[in-house]
C-alpha cells in the first residue's frame, strides 16, 4: 500500500504550507571548516519531527492504525536517483501493539552543506499468503485477523530492486518484492532461534537456554557489493553464549544463490555494549556500529569500527562460544576504529547524537569524490523526539578497498 504525500500528525496542511514546513525541517546548513585530506567530515544533518506521519493512509493512532513516521532501524541506498529505503522496527510501545510493519522510500539529497529529505512512498509488508506482518510480540502464529509477527531491523536492496530484511524476532532473513510481499526466507542455523517464544520477554528468557536474547536478535544486515552474500550480525551474544553478559557476537554470512553459510566471531568492547548495524565496504570488509545501552553509565559510547573477515575463522562448527574470550585456535574478525560519533570535533550538543543510532548506508559519491555515509537514529515513535539523519564525507584514502555496488534498475516508488 503506497500513497504519495507527507503530513504532520493531527494537522491537515495545504501543499504550500507543507512544502515550507519540509524545507524548514528537512535542511540544516552547516558552516564547517575545511578539513584535511583523509579526515572524516560531518557535512550536513537534519531532523524529521517525531509527529511527522508516513504515507500509509492509516488513521492516527498507536496500534495497527499507526501512521507515525519513526522508529527507523535501518537505511539502504537503492543505487539510483538518491532514493533510499528506510525501515521502521516493530512500532510504538515496544511490541505491545499490532503495528503493521512497513518500509519507506525516501529521496535524500546532500549538497552544499544541506541535507534534504522527501518521503516518496510507504509500503506495508505481507507474508507469502498476503497476510499482514505485525510488530506485536503476541502474534506468535498467523490467523485470519492477525498476521505473523515481524521485528524488522536491518535492510538492504538488491540490484534487482528486491528488499532484504533481517527480523529480530526469529532471527530470520527475508526477501520482499517492491510491493511488500515476502518472496522467500533464507535459512538461519537453529542455534540462533529460541524454541519457546513468548509474548513476555522475561518469560521467554526463562523458558529458553538456546537462541537469541529477547530484543537482541539480528540487528544489522549487509549485502556485499557483488550481491552474492548477505551478512547479518547479532545485537548481542546468543543465550547459550552469555546473552547480555557476554562479549562474543556471531556474524552470519549467507550465500544468496546456494544458501550455504559461514559464521565469524566479533568481539564487543565489553558486555555493556551491543551491535546496531553492519555495512559492506567490499566482499570481506565491513563497517560495524557498536554502541552502549540506554542505562549505561559513564561517557557515551557509539563508534563505527571497520572489520575484516579475510583471516577470520569460520566458527559454524563451534556449537557454543565462551561467554568472554576468544576460543583457542579461533581468529576473530580484525577490528579497528573508523569513526567515533561522539568525537568533540563534530560539535554535537547534548542529546543531539542520541543513544539509539541504528542505520548506516553509503550513498552516491559527493562532487569532490568523497564517499557519502548516512547515519540514522531510532526515536522509538516518541512524538517529542525527532528522527535524526547525519551525512559524513569519507575521504577515499580512508576506504581504499571500497567497491561500488551494481546500479538498481527498478526501485520502489
Amino acid at each position: 500500500m503506497r500513497i504519495m504525500g507527507f503530513r504532520l500528525a493531527g494537522r491537515r496542511c495545504k501543499l504550500t504550507e507543507l512544502l515550507c514546513r519540509l524545507t524548514l525541517v528537512g535542511a540544516v546548513m552547516l558552516m564547517l571548516p575545511a578539513a584535511a585530506s583523509a579526515e572524516i567530515r560531518l557535512i550536513a544533518k537534519t531532523i524529521i519531527p517525531g509527529n511527522a506521519t508516513d504515507l500509509s493512509r492509516l488513521d492516527d493512532g498507536l496500534g495497527s492504525d499507526c501512521n507515525l513516521f519513526g522508529g527507523i532501524s535501518g537505511i539502504a541506498y537503492t543505487g539510483k536517483d538518491n532514493l533510499y529505503i528506510l525501515l521502521p522496527d516493530r512500532g510504538p510501545n515496544d511490541g505491545k501493539t499490532n503495528y503493521l510493519c512497513r518500509f519507506h522510500t525516501m529521496k535524500i539529497t546532500v549538497a552544499g552543506g544541506t541535507l534534504m529529505t522527501s518521503l516518496q512512498a510507504t509500503t506495508l509488508l505481507r507474508d507469502e499468503m498476503g497476510r499482514p506482518l505485525v510488530g506485536s510480540l503476541a502474534a506468535l502464529a498467523p490467523t485470519a485477523k492477525l498476521g505473523a509477527r515481524l521485528d524488522p531491523e536491518g535492510v538492504r536492496v538488491t540490484s534487482r530492486g528486491t528488499i532484504c530484511i533481517s527480523d529480530e524476532y526469529g532471527p530470520y532473513v527475508d526477501e520482499f518484492d517492491q510491493q511488500g510481499k515476502r518472496l522467500k526466507r533464507f535459512p538461519v542455523p537453529a542455534r540462533y532461534q529460541v524454541q519457546h517464544p513468548d509474548a513476555d520477554p522475561e518469560l521467554e528468557r526463562k523458558r529458553n537456554t538456546v537462541g537469541r536474547e529477547p530484543n537482541r536478535g539480528m540487528e544489522g544486515l549487509a549485502l556485499t557489493p557483488d550481491g552474492r552474500k548477505l551478512v547479518g550480525i547479532m545485537q548481542s551474544p546468543l543465550l547459550q553464549e552469555g546473552g547480555r553478559k557476554g562479549t562474543n557476537v556471531r556474524i552470519l554470512e549467507i550465500d544468496v544463490a546456494n544458501h550455504r553459510t559461514r559464521e565469524f566471531l566479533y568481539t564487543l568492547r565489553d558486555a555493556s555494549t551491543c551491535v546496531s548495524e553492519i555495512l559492506a565496504v567490499n566482499e570481506h570488509e565491513f563497517l560495524v556500529l557498536e554502541r552502549d545501552g540506554q542505562k549505561s553509565k559513564g561517557p557515551p559510547f557509539c563508534k563505527i569500527f571497520k572489520i575484516d573477515l579475510a583471516r577470520a575463522t569460520d566458527i559454524q562448527q563451534l556449537a557454543q562460544l565462551p561467554v568472554t574470550g576468544v576460543p583457542e585456535g579461533v581468529a576473530a574478525v580484525t577490528k579497528e576504529l573508523f569513526l567515533d560519533l561522539h568525537d568533540a570535533r563534530f560539535g554535537f550538543k547534548a542529546g543531539e547524537m542520541p543513544v539509539k543510532v541504528e542505520g548506516l548506508a553509503f550513498g552516491p559519491d559527493l562532487p569532490d569524490g568523497s564517499r557519502l555515509l548516512l547515519v540514522t537514529t531510532d526515536n522509538d515513535f516518541v512524538v517529542d523526539q525527532p528522527t535524526r539523519l547525519f551525512a559524513f564525507a569519507i575521504d577515499r584514502a580512508d576506504l581504499p578497498g571500497w567497491q561500488g555496488r551494481a546500479t538498481t534498475q527498478n526501485v520502489p516508488r
